[in-house]
């Protein structure tokens, strides 16, 4: 009777189990995708002008090169907001594992730790006057 039951069984508990199953996800989503571009290629209109093959600049015609310096302010900027977003990802996490049992003063202190460096990089940023806005 337990060699039925046995037989019966799915066998999904392989090691490559999971394996097999990130891959066929990933291959239902390439082909998902190549789908959909293949039939925007089939359904969609052609028909280019000199007009629609300019760049298109907030309704500006383009003139002068393409080429264009940007203040180095902007990108840390976006690199302290990087910082923060990972932060935050990194919170709440922590917050539903600190709830847990055995896992309160080692998670507070560890973040204690994390909040500490992301303050000394904070306090040197604003001593190096990158926070003002000129």
């Amino acid at each position: 009777m337990e060699a039925l039951a046995a037989a019966a069984a799915p066998a999904q508990s392989g090691y490559f189990h999971g394996y097999a199953v990130v891959g066929l996800l990933a291959v239902i989503g390439v082909l998902f995708v190549s789908t959909a571009f293949g039939a925007n290629r089939l359904l969609r209109p052609y028909a280019p002008t000199p007009e629609k093959l300019l760049a298109y600049e907030c309704g500006v015609d383009p003139v002068g090169e393409g080429w264009a310096h940007t203040q180095i302010r902007y990108y840390i900027y976006a690199f302290l907001y990087v910082i923060f977003a990972v932060d935050a990802v990194y919170l709440f996490p922590w917050a539903t594992v600190f709830a847990a049992p055995g896992f309160g003063a080692g998670t507070l202190i560890e973040m204690f730790v994390f909040i500490g460096f992301l303050a000394v990089g904070l306090l040197y940023a604003w001593k190096k006057g990158v926070l003002e806005w000129t």
